[in-house]
């Protein structure tokens, strides 16, 4: 139960940490405006929470290293590739799967499908570091209280269940929007963006009968 507390909650920093760090850096640094980062319509992303729970395992691994030196850097060093094929495999599966682009490298030099990069897998490494040595221990703490006050599980719970919920929603509104047209990879803003105006052209063609 103790370990199942855990992964929920880290689960759930993460996705919502991650979506809020999404958020503004696509307003200030990739698109230069809001918009709601990833394939949800809530406040979290569950590619993070994933993220969150590798970094925390691998953090906290007893690789049996006596320098301590090297053992910091063989975690740091697996945390970037680590961070790097979460993203791969997310990446994969929405445009394989579900002919979406939640974000898109290809522009970039030495990427791969346009769903991952060596600038990209820098910015996990240096990320990753950072969590490490700053979040980590903090983190642990964290955990070990929330374990012993059950109260706060609660919340856990909720949003786990919102993102359940989220998922199914959207899952939906994609299943919909394929009904009037067939599409290659698009990045999900532009998926939501034809949807509504479809569901606009369809109630204006309803209110000229």
């Amino acid at each position: 139960m103790k370990y199942l507390i855990t992964i929920a909650t880290l689960f759930v920093i993460g996705s919502m940490v991650g979506w809020v760090i999404e958020l503004f850096f696509r307003r200030f640094v990739s698109q230069k405006k809001w918009v709601n980062p990833g394939f949800l319509t809530g406040p979290y992303l569950p590619i993070y929470g994933f993220g969150v729970i590798v970094l925390y395992a691998i953090s906290n691994i007893n690789f049996g290293i006596e320098n301590q030196i090297l053992d910091v850097v063989i975690k740091i060093a697996i945390i970037g590739i680590g961070m790097t094929v979460i993203e791969f495999i997310a990446g994969l599966i929405f445009i394989k799967g579900m002919k979406i682009k939640l974000w898109d490298y290809s522009n970039r030099k030495g990427n791969i499908m346009g769903i991952i990069c060596p600038s990209f897998s820098i910015i996990w490494l240096l990320v990753g570091s950072l969590y490490f040595f700053f979040v980590n221990p903090f983190l642990v703490n964290a955990l070990i209280w929330i374990s012993e006050n059950l109260i706060y599980t609660f919340f856990v719970g909720l949003v786990i269940g919102m993102v359940i919920v989220d998922f199914a929603y959207s899952i939906h509104l994609l299943t919909k929007l394929k009904k009037f047209k067939e599409t290659q990879s698009m990045r999900y803003e532009e998926v939501k963006t034809m949807f509504k105006n479809k569901v606009k052209e369809l109630r204006n063609k309803k209110g000229e009968l």
